[in-house]
C-alpha cells in the first residue's frame, strides 16, 4: 500500500531537520532554487533522476525508499485552509492587488499571453533595504505563453465511424498547444425530426500532429 502524502511529507521534513540545513543551503548544493527544494520535500514536485544523486548527497538521511517515492509523479494539491496563514494570505493579496497592472505590463512587453506556472522558477531571497532593514524578494520566472487562435486552418485528422443507427463518431479538436492537438470524442445522432450532439468522452490521446 502506498504511503499517503501527509505521512511521506512528514518523513521528508524530518530528514531536512536532521540535516540541520536550510532550504538555501540544500539549493546551493544541488543547483536548484530554494523554493523548488521545498516543493520536492513537500511532494509538490517530482524528483528527477539527474537530481536524485545530488539531493541524497546533500541529505544523507534520505533513504532509497524515500527517493523512490519522490521520483513518482506527485498529486499536486494544497489545503484550502492554507489561505488563512498570514504569510500566504499576504502573498495572495499582493498578487491580486498588483495583478491587473502586472497583466497589463505583460501585454505591453510580450503581447496577448500569460506566464507559465509549469515552465517556471521561483525563489525567495533575503536582502537589505536602503534603510538597512531586511526585505523579502520573491521571484517568479515563467516562460511566456501566447494565446493561440482557436483551431482554424489547422490540419487535424478526423476519424469517422458510421454505425447502423446512423450515428457518426469523430474526433473534434479541442485544444491546440505547441504542435499537438488534443481532442475530445463527439457523437452526432440524427432522427427524422431533429438531431443532437453529445460530447460523451474526453480523449487524452494525442490524435494529430500539425504538419
Amino acid at each position: 500500500m502506498e504511503e499517503n502524502k501527509a505521512s511521506l511529507t512528514g518523513r521528508l521534513q524530518a530528514v531536512k531537520r536532521n540535516s540541520g540545513k536550510s532550504y538555501g543551503q540544500i539549493a546551493s548544493e544541488t543547483g536548484l532554487t530554494n523554493v523548488y527544494v521545498a516543493q520536492l520535500l513537500r511532494r509538490q514536485a517530482q524528483l528527477k533522476p539527474d537530481t536524485a544523486q545530488k539531493l541524497r548527497a546533500s541529505l544523507p538521511d534520505l533513504t532509497e525508499d524515500l527517493t523512490h517515492e519522490m521520483m513518482k509523479p506527485p498529486m499536486r494539491s494544497y489545503d484550502p485552509n492554507l489561505i488563512q496563514e498570514p504569510s500566504v494570505y499576504r502573498l495572495n493579496e499582493a498578487v491580486m492587488h498588483f495583478g491587473e497592472s502586472i497583466k497589463e505590463i505583460i501585454n505591453e512587453e510580450f503581447g496577448d499571453g500569460i506566464m507559465s506556472a509549469i515552465d517556471f522558477y521561483c525563489s525567495v531571497d533575503k536582502v537589505k533595504g536602503v534603510d538597512g532593514k531586511d526585505r523579502v524578494v520573491v521571484t517568479f520566472n515563467g516562460k511566456y505563453l501566447p494565446y493561440k487562435v482557436g483551431a482554424h486552418g489547422l490540419k487535424a485528422s478526423k476519424k469517422l465511424v458510421y454505425s447502423q443507427a446512423g450515428a457518426v463518431h469523430f474526433l473534434f479538436p479541442l485544444l491546440v498547444y505547441s504542435r499537438i492537438i488534443i481532442c475530445i470524442k463527439v457523437k452526432v445522432c440524427w432522427s427524422p425530426t431533429a438531431y443532437s450532439c453529445e460530447i460523451f468522452r474526453f480523449c487524452s490521446t494525442i490524435c494529430s500532429e500539425i504538419a
